[in-house]
């Protein structure tokens, strides 16, 4: 069940939908109201949607500020407004009319900065035009929630001084109900006493301006027979006080609090201003942990102890980094953990992890022994290292971090790295050339889904993923290509790398069409050999019909890695998120099966890999780890084989040294980061779309009724313009389908009539089911 709050933050978010076909992105939507009957629920909205910007006093820590600085907040040149990507900035104007703004030429000076916006943005509005009132919202069932609101005064003031609780109610429970004055004055004056005097200590003041007198009386009378305390006389930093140390009946108020600390931001701060005990006297963690303060200095000391491991030998910080979690492991429970005031200890359990994993080093027996290592658990300690940077915000916390990996995780990949080198110096490398290839797998019904940079760990990410959506994901690891580079690697994983060979004077290792020698650099002439091998080629937003070959390209890991250095770990679930979307958007189109398969992988560092010179003299091209060198050079640099042409040799950079100065993310050339991957088959599992077929869909309108067959208990109804993002439905909500299975959605923007869409069926996850094209209003695709 929804919460009005929910509902609320989605009706105004959705006003700032669009068709990206035909429309660009509003640059925000404008909430005007006048008789500031919003204002009372918007610290609460602010905590939840991040996007939300007040107009007023300037005050940037509260997203608060003049007409001219949300102008400059929305413009995107402010780097220190952190707007959350994708998301339309929402401005709320208190005491703002829709027609203040319209009346350009009487507009207040203090607004002109606003006036254009109702042209570049969106206005949240009713369907007549008219702004917003809670009345209005609560009774209207075009854009609001329908529900059974009386509309006389004293109704109407009760609702608005209800507001802060009636976000917080679901809305089913409001259906069928008479919501008037009574109503609303026993919501307000008899709900929740405990969640009462949480919002009065995060909003001070302003709660108790919020009620009349008769409520708040009836408040602290609750609170002095409950908790023995009295609002009125103790002030809100001695309940604070009580709230930290959270003793016998304050303990119920603690665990309200720790249930969503988000819904109060102000409370920390108001704690902060308070007098702890002293921590030498706190008996155990649970109680301390009510204090920011303490979890401040516990924070502080492990960035030292960190920082401390920067002369230590790896066995020791491995031993040490153990240790350290011991110690810190359990904050991870605490409020302050989730308020995001404890990044070194969340970071801590992926560093510990690593230290865990490397223990086992990568560097003796055979290639297959290195390779079944790597499989099994070695690909973790790449993985906790990612997920401990994707922790860290501050430079401080960066730097005691990465010392950290540094420490073990350097010594680690460097001793497996030599090895592996070493190991097929002289010998065949596991993965072959082309000359060794074995004939593509292909089957009728696959789709070769290409994700650039899709390393062996993040390939394992992926796969838990599609397991977790219900998908059956086979998985098969595979050396790549030499060197790791993605115009060796891309094709030597394409269907068509049989009809491929290399040319000895190839300084960038792009091969060519073996029948004609064209050069496969540019992408052109290796689509055109998969048109003429049968292949379909689909772009990033086409699914195909499912019948036959496909090949498509999507992803941006590497290029995010070339880009963002070590920050790639930050935006790591993203990336394979849309990955993840891209793969249920092509089995919902009918195929068979997902064949993901990638060039190479790669090292990240933070810090910088380890440099090694290589004169330029020597070299026709130098990458970051691999050097085709020039004919006759000489050179003390490992050589080998390259890949499309065996007697093409070139250099790869020893160990994890890279031939250019402070590159944290780098590939080309060899070791089993980079070489050995993992190639996924996906099908559609429990949750295939096989089993669905949609019988009808008929449009009367703007309202769109479908009927399925098959099995589709729990499968909701949706409308989208891109059928993998929901941010793109065009509809108030999905509808789950009846028993009859036949549901009906109402497109709420009449502009969009005659647009092509997507229907889409979704399971309870969210993933896509099915999904079948068609016109908003109807008349054929």
């Amino acid at each position: 069940m929804y919460k009005l709050a929910e509902c609320l933050i989605e009706a105004v978010r959705s006003s700032g939908v669009y068709n990206p076909d035909i429309q660009v992105a509003p640059a925000c939507i404008l909430w005007p109201d006048r008789d500031h009957q919003w204002e009372a629920a918007i610290p609460i909205l602010q905590a939840e949607m991040p996007e939300l910007m007040v107009l007023g006093d300037y005050a940037p820590e509260k997203r608060t500020g003049p007409a001219i600085w949300l102008r400059y907040a929305i413009s995107g040149f402010a780097e220190d407004i952190d707007l959350p990507e994708g998301k339309a900035p929402i401005l709320y104007l208190p005491g703002v009319s829709r027609q203040d703004l319209r009346a350009v030429e009487n507009c207040p000076d203090e607004l002109k900065p606003l006036a254009e916006l109702q042209y570049q943005g969106v206005i949240w509005s009713q369907i007549n035009a008219k702004d917003w009132t809670i009345l209005a919202y609560l009774k209207s069932d075009q854009g609001g929630l329908g529900l059974d609101v009386a509309q006389d005064n004293e109704s109407r003031h009760a609702m608005q001084l209800a507001l802060y609780r009636l976000l917080d109610e679901e809305v089913a429970l409001l259906e069928g109900k008479r919501l008037d004055k009574d109503y609303f004055n026993t919501l307000l004056t008899g709900g929740d006493p405990i969640r009462d005097l949480l919002l009065w200590l995060d909003q001070g003041e302003a709660f108790q301006a919020s009620r009349g007198e008769n409520e708040w009386q009836a408040f602290v009378s609750v609170c002095q027979s409950q908790l023995a305390f009295n609002p009125q006389q103790d002030g809100a930093l001695t309940g604070c006080a009580k709230l930290a140390n959270h003793e016998g009946p304050w303990q119920a108020v603690w665990d309200r609090f720790r249930e969503a600390p988000n819904r109060y931001p102000h409370i920390p701060d108001q704690i902060r201003k308070c007098q702890p005990p002293s921590f030498d006297l706190f008996a155990n963690e649970a109680v301390a942990g009510g204090w920011p303060q303490w979890n401040q200095s516990q924070e502080e000391q492990l960035r030292r102890d960190l920082l401390a491991l920067n002369s230590v030998p790896a066995h020791k910080a491995r031993a040490q980094l153990k240790e350290l979690e011991q110690v810190h492991g359990g904050r991870r429970s605490l409020v302050w953990a989730e308020l995001g005031e404890a990044p070194l200890t969340l970071a801590l359990e992926h560093l510990a992890s690593m230290a865990d994993h490397a223990q086992t080093a990568l560097a003796a027996g055979t290639l297959t022994d290195l390779a079944n290592g790597y499989a099994s658990t070695g690909w973790k300690v790449d993985d906790s290292v990612m997920r401990a940077l994707a922790n860290v915000n501050s430079s401080e916390d960066f730097t005691a971090v990465t010392t950290a990996i540094r420490s073990v995780y350097l010594p680690w990949m460097e001793d497996s790295a030599r090895y592996l080198q070493k190991h097929v110096d002289g010998a065949s490398y596991p993965g072959g050339s082309c000359k060794s290839a074995p004939p593509f797998p292909a089957s009728q019904g696959d789709c070769v889904l290409f994700v650039d940079g899709l390393r062996f760990d993040t390939g394992k990410r992926l796969a838990e993923r599609l397991s977790v959506a219900g998908l059956e994901v086979e998985e098969t690891a595979v050396w790549i290509a030499l060197p790791s580079v993605t115009a060796t690697g891309k094709v030597a994983v394409s269907p068509v790398r049989d009809k491929i060979k290399g040319d000895d004077s190839s300084a960038d290792f792009e091969p060519a069409v073996a029948a004609t020698g064209q050069s496969l650099k540019g992408g052109y002439h290796h689509k055109k050999l998969l048109k003429d091998a049968g292949w379909q080629l689909l772009n990033r937003t086409v699914h195909g019909d499912g019948e036959g070959f496909a090949w498509c390209e999507f992803g941006d890991i590497d290029h995010e890695g070339h880009d963002r250095g070590w920050k790639l770990a930050k935006h790591l679930d993203n990336l394979l998120q849309e990955v993840q979307t891209r793969i249920t958007e092509l089995l919902a189109a009918g195929w068979k099966r997902v064949r993901v398969v990638t060039d190479h992988g790669w090292l990240l560092l933070p810090g910088g890999l380890p440099k090694t010179e290589l004169p330029s003299v020597l070299a026709d091209s130098k990458w970051g780890r691999c050097a085709a060198l020039k004919s006759g050079a000489e050179t003390q640099e490992r050589l080998f084989p390259w890949y499309w042409n065996p007697s093409h040799y070139f250099a790869l950079a020893d160990g994890v040294s890279c031939y250019k100065k402070g590159e944290e993310y780098a590939h080309g050339g060899l070791s089993l980061q980079e070489c050995l991957t993992l190639q996924l088959v996906v099908t559609g599992g429990a949750a295939s779309q096989a089993a669905i077929e949609f019988t009808d869909v008929v449009w009367k309108g703007l309202r769109c009724t479908v009927a399925v067959e098959g099995q589709f208990k729990g499968l909701k109804l949706d409308v989208r313009t891109r059928a993998g993002e929901a941010a793109s439905s065009v509809v108030l909500s999905a509808k789950t389908l009846k028993e009859s299975g036949s549901a009906s959605v109402v497109v709420e923007n009449e502009d969009l009539e005659g647009k092509n869409a997507v229907v889409v069926l979704l399971d309870d996850s969210g993933a896509l089911v099915a999904q079948t094209d068609t016109r908003i209003g109807g008349g054929g695709v």
